[in-house]
């Protein structure tokens, strides 16, 4: 059973009125994780059954059970059947290592900001799709959004707001969206923010690039994934940084290399939730040894979560920010992919002693991001209704990868094998056969299939033949048809 002490601070984080919106399980599970974090239940302990927390909480077991079974989920707990529950085994974090918070906040108080306009940008921008065929990746379906739902939304704002609409806007983003987005991540993301700490952006790349020209200066070691997003890469190179790659396994990426870095890199860029392009999830241990690393060496993390709404199977890990106590992590979001592409909302949740430096330096690229379509969006989450489209298609998603997974496995089984991924919007598909990955996309081209290689997303640009098939906006048709020429565009080059 738990001290009394302990007992209390799980009661605490029950009646807190700041953590009211977030279902009771998920307060159980948020303070027991503090518990474990802080060091107050160590390593190999065992939790109090819950039959007998329920009972001292005053809750039904299936809500005690619900919130163990995400610690788990997590890996911050081992359930033993006949035996109970206790605290994982991490053997990479060490509660009484960690920094306080309050050493954490004292040695941060004056970031390290890079010389701005010293950028050099010859990264060549990055491509879009503006009339996406399959099998362009990373876009999500846009035929069913409820477009007169949004444009109701619209004329209620214009109408209450006016003319004001019509004006400039707050740089850092209207207050409305603001809210709505930290509700958003603390509820479904884990993260720990307020609305005077969200930066609201035209997308997840402008955050990359501020944080590129705003942390770092010319000549700054920071690691990247190896194979990562090319646009993150892309903006790194153009601010003149030094890109350490990263291997990544299953796992997410080893995080040996980092550790034992003696350069002093100033930050790492990582999307933990869904490894782009891999689609690997980080494993908690990793998470935790990254945050301990950049308290330590007072470095940045930098948590892109670009398609997080879209998990498949057993429910998304929390992100990064909201483990962190030294308060080192930026966490980078996007309605890009849950939306659709032209919204151009993004947001950034920031540390405190960069919000306002990062909102300054943000007047000087675009001044703001338009009103009324924040303002817009505000409303079509308060009501409820992104929720509810995010549902939909996690669900249409779902179908349209067990379709494209089944027309890889039976048209195109000579050429790949695909790595079915748990969420996203794409699928890694491995060349199985000696065909030249360059050969196979241009192949692809011909027959008007779109195909984005693998290797080329590795630092070396000699990683795994292979390439990635998007499939969230493409209905079931559309994705038949098109492997079906790819099975004949390969064929035929194959035989020549």
């Amino acid at each position: 059973m738990f001290k009394h002490s302990q007992l209390q601070s799980v009661k605490a984080w029950l009646a807190l009125p700041a953590h009211a919106e977030l279902p009771i399980y998920a307060r159980i599970q948020r303070a027991v994780r503090q518990l474990i974090l802080d060091g107050a239940v160590g390593p190999g302990k065992p939790l109090p059954a819950s039959r007998a927390l329920a009972k001292s909480l005053g809750v039904s077991r299936d809500t005690i059970e619900t919130a163990y079974a995400q610690l788990h989920a997590e890996g911050f707990i081992d359930r033993r059947v006949g035996s109970g529950s206790f605290v994982a085994e991490m053997t990479e974090f060490s509660p009484g290592e960690r920094l306080s918070r309050r050493s954490a906040l004292l040695r941060s108080q004056a970031p390290n900001l890079s010389k701005r306009g010293a950028a050099i940008f010859r990264s060549g921008g990055v491509r879009e799709q503006l009339s996406p065929r399959p099998f362009a990746p990373g876009i999500p379906e846009t035929r069913s959004f409820p477009l007169p739902l949004w444009q109701r939304l619209e004329r209620q704002v214009l109408k209450e707001t006016g003319t004001r609409a019509l004006l400039h806007g707050d740089p850092q983003g209207a207050e409305a969206l603001r809210r709505a987005i930290a509700d958003y991540v603390n509820l479904e993301r884990g993260a720990r923010t307020h609305a005077d700490r969200v930066l609201v952006l035209t997308s997840s790349q402008q955050a990359v690039a501020l944080c590129a020209t705003m942390l770092l200066d010319p000549g700054d070691r920071i690691f990247i994934e190896d194979p990562a997003y090319y646009g993150a890469r892309k903006a790194f190179d153009a601010a003149g940084l030094e890109c350490a790659p990263l291997p990544v396994d299953d796992q997410g990426i080893l995080v040996e290399q980092l550790l034992a870095d003696q350069r002093g890199a100033k930050a790492v860029f990582l999307t933990p939730s869904h490894q782009f392009p891999t689609g690997a999830t980080l494993a908690l241990d990793r998470r935790l040894s990254l945050i301990e690393w950049a308290a330590k060496h007072q470095a940045w993390i930098i948590e892109d979560d670009y398609d997080s709404e879209f998990h498949y199977a057993g429910k998304p890990t929390a992100c990064v920010q909201g483990l962190d106590p030294h308060d080192r992590t930026i966490y980078i979001g996007t309605f890009t992919k849950s939306l659709f592409p032209g919204l151009r909302v993004g947001y950034a949740v920031l540390p405190r002693q960069l919000v306002a430096p990062m909102t300054v330096a943000r007047s000087l690229l675009d001044g703001h991001t338009a009103s009324i379509t924040q303002l817009t969006l505000a409303r079509f989450m308060e009501g409820g209704h992104f929720g509810a489209h995010v549902r939909a298609m996690r669900g249409v998603y779902a179908e349209r990868l067990e379709i494209l997974t089944g027309l890889v496995r039976t048209q195109l089984s000579a050429f790949v094998e695909p790595r079915v991924p748990v969420g996203g919007l794409q699928m890694p598909c491995v060349l199985t056969i000696d065909l030249p990955e360059r050969a196979a996309i241009d192949a692809a081209e011909r027959v008007g299939v779109e195909l984005l290689g693998l290797s080329a997303l590795h630092a070396s640009g000699h990683g795994e033949a292979g390439f990635l098939m998007g499939f969230a906006a493409y209905a079931p048709g559309e994705i038949e048809v098109a492997v079906k020429r790819l099975a004949r565009a390969f064929r035929t080059l194959k035989s020549t």
